[in-house]
């Protein structure tokens, strides 16, 4: 088995340099002078640069973030940075562009290591830049030839010009490193975690205490270098999430914006995006695709489905809404999720009839506002108010953005009235310790249910993911937080209700409860 595939890497390499040879046909100049000039005029613009030489990856348009992180590693000569990139954007290729730009253009970068979780994923990371120099026309018709002849192999090799390149793996030593007076002044860290060892904390703390203590001494002290982290972050604790505190920039980009939009649309389709987010878990999609890792959590072991009573049979019902919009919030705005919940009682027991949660727009979440009221009103018979988190850091954005939104999709759905929506203005604890103390004691004793039809839901999974991923250090809790504002509000009234204050009649003050 072990020999079939290397045989299969192999052919894949061969077709892969067939492919950059065909892909990097050189258009000869006349005269040198012209070809110089043209590189002159190549070189003055990385991006244009990076799009001549590598044709066969500069397929699509860069997106606005490739290109900062770009300029930012060409210009800082003294760098440690962190591109938690999600899959499909291109982290790993871009950043082999820069190195190349570095290494040919100003020459700035003589001794690379490239760093990996093993000896050989570290070597097959390598291969791209070794294939390139060996077999990229462009690079030979403008730069010459580049292998050098008795150090050239798959893990270990020198161009004529100096420029060394070297893989190692993780917890191999990296001691006496030097490309003859150069110390290293390029480290990339590729592909350093895997989901194996993050499920040991202690081996990533043993791998981030290696990268600590053998390989950033690596470089000189009072010499130039880079030190280029790629990686996802695939749980709570990894060796990627370890390094950031290090780095002088942190660069989180997701699949999807905090619209839910993609990131890079020019290579990555929506519909595209969609399929592949249908055909994984949730929690896969989270950890590979946005930073968001659901490690199993402290508060909630599994979610209680059953059959609810009619929503008429409640004592209480509302609906409770999170817009996760707070000028203080710590949290990356990436992984923000709003939220709606329609939530009832009845006989002690708390009963969740509908899930709206995901990474949208304003307009769509108004939008569940008005289909909570619309499922209410045709299962209660009559109005239900609706809660919106509402603190003093949200007022501005809620009073704003949120009312003339609400106003103006009651005018194109033709409603004649709004929805009775008020303003939670309950000043919260700590988002963590309110879930905990307000809904583990329910859930403990049987009495947190969510209805059975919500099983097949794709907001319903992404709550189960938030409810079971609840803990101290967890960064996505919208969901339950959500939950836990609704349940409040059904145990102990809102100071909303104190002043009744709703969207359609917003000069009613009373004082009475």
């Amino acid at each position: 088995m072990s020999a079939a595939l290397d045989k299969k890497a192999v052919v894949d390499w061969d077709k892969y340099v067939q492919e950059l040879m065909r892909d990097t046909v050189v258009v000869r100049h006349d005269t040198e002078e012209d070809k110089q000039k043209a590189l002159k005029d190549l070189e003055a613009d990385p991006e244009k640069w990076m799009a001549e030489m590598f044709p066969n990856y500069a397929k699509c348009r860069l997106a606005r973030f490739h290109r900062r992180a770009i300029n930012r590693l060409i210009k800082n000569k003294r760098w440690f940075e962190v591109l938690m990139w999600a899959r499909e954007l291109a982290k790993s290729t871009i950043t082999m562009m820069v190195v190349m730009y570095l290494a040919l253009v100003p020459k700035e970068l003589k001794n690379i290591l490239l760093v990996s979780n093993s000896f050989d994923n570290a070597v097959r990371l390598l291969t791209p830049y070794r294939l390139n120099l060996q077999n990229n026309q462009r690079i030979q018709y403008y730069y010459g030839i580049q292998e050098k002849p008795g150090s050239w192999t798959d893990s270990e090799f020198v161009t004529r010009d100096g420029v060394s390149f070297r893989a190692l793996g993780a917890g191999q030593s990296p001691r006496g490193t030097r490309n003859e007076n150069y110390r290293v002044d390029c480290i990339l860290i590729d592909d350093i975690d895997t989901d194996e060892e993050c499920r040991n904390e202690k081996r990533v703390r043993d791998k981030f205490k290696w990268i600590q203590e053998s390989l950033i001494p690596t470089v000189s002290v009072s010499g130039d270098y880079r030190i280029i982290v790629c990686g996802n972050k695939i749980a709570k604790v990894c060796t990627v999430s370890l390094m950031v505190p290090l780095a002088k920039h942190v660069d989180i980009v997701n699949i999807r914006d905090e619209n839910g939009k993609s990131t890079w649309p020019e290579k990555n389709s929506e519909a595209d995006i969609d399929y592949i987010l249908s055909i994984i878990s949730y929690e896969s999609g989270q950890k590979e695709y946005f930073n968001n890792p659901h490690d199993a959590g402290d508060v909630f072991t599994q979610i209680t489905y059953g059959k609810a009573p009619h929503p008429r049979t409640c004592r209480i019902v509302l609906a409770y809404a999170d817009p996760a919009t707070s000028n203080s919030d710590k949290k990356k705005k990436g992984t923000s999720f709003k939220s709606v919940l329609v939530i009832g009682i009845k006989d002690f027991t708390y009963y969740v009839y509908r899930v709206w949660l995901d990474q949208v727009n304003n307009s769509t979440f108004i939008g569940w506002l008005f289909e909570a009221d619309n499922y209410m009103m045709a299962n209660c018979g009559q109005p239900k108010k609706i809660y919106i988190e509402n603190n003093t850091l949200q007022a501005p954005f809620y009073e704003q953005v949120f009312i003339p939104l609400i106003k103006q999709t009651a005018k194109e759905r033709g409603r004649e009235t709004l929805p009775p929506i008020m303003p939670d203005t309950r000043k919260k604890p700590e988002k963590y310790f309110r879930v905990e103390g307000t809904l583990e004691p329910i859930d403990r004793m049987g009495n947190l249910v969510f209805d059975e039809s919500l099983k097949s839901n794709p907001h319903m999974e992404k709550m189960a993911a938030q409810m079971l991923g609840v803990a101290p250090d967890a960064e996505t809790m919208d969901g339950p937080d959500c939950l836990e504002g609704g349940v409040y509000i059904i145990q102990h009234g809102t100071q909303a209700d104190a002043t009744n204050t709703t969207v359609s009649k917003p000069e009613t003050r009373s004082t009475r409860r």
